[in-house]
């Protein structure tokens, strides 16, 4: 019984650590793609109605102050504090280690594009991309 109980005190995290790094969720540092500096953490969960979203949880790059606001937002989230602010939203499986379907705001011009991701180097990249039609800008965040 005791030699059940050790392994599978073994065995459960690293079968945890495995589900983990096949999937996107967790805390992500995203990466400016123009100065390839830290800019913010992102926290990818899942939603309620089962699809991944992401929220940003800390602002890394304090050019504009440690509480930015969305000023070139419209609708709700117009001059509403970037920090808390749901970013990605509607990301729905698309094969393996990949998600589409979703969409992902930027708050640097306000605009919403389509969002797709796809899990890297053994889970601990994560590529983004926003697209619209066919043309896509991709960034690569790190595994916190």
């Amino acid at each position: 019984m005791l030699q059940s109980l050790l392994l599978a005190a073994l065995v459960l995290p690293a079968t945890a650590l495995a589900q983990a790094q096949n999937s996107p969720i967790g805390r992500w540092k995203t990466i400016d793609d123009a100065t390839g500096k830290p800019k913010s953490l992102v926290e990818i969960y899942q939603a309620n109605d089962g699809t991944l979203a992401g929220r940003v949880v800390e602002i890394l790059d304090l050019k504009n102050g440690p509480n930015p606001l969305c000023t070139e937002c419209d609708g709700p989230n117009q001059d509403k504090p970037i920090r808390g602010m749901v970013i990605l939203w509607g990301l729905q499986p698309d094969g393996q280690l990949r998600w589409a379907r979703g969409r992902v705001l930027d708050p640097e011009n306000g605009k919403d594009y389509k969002a797709k991701l796809e899990l890297q180097g053994g889970g601990q990249r994560l590529a983004m991309s926003g697209c619209i039609y066919f043309l896509c800008r991709q960034q690569i965040w790190i595994r916190e």
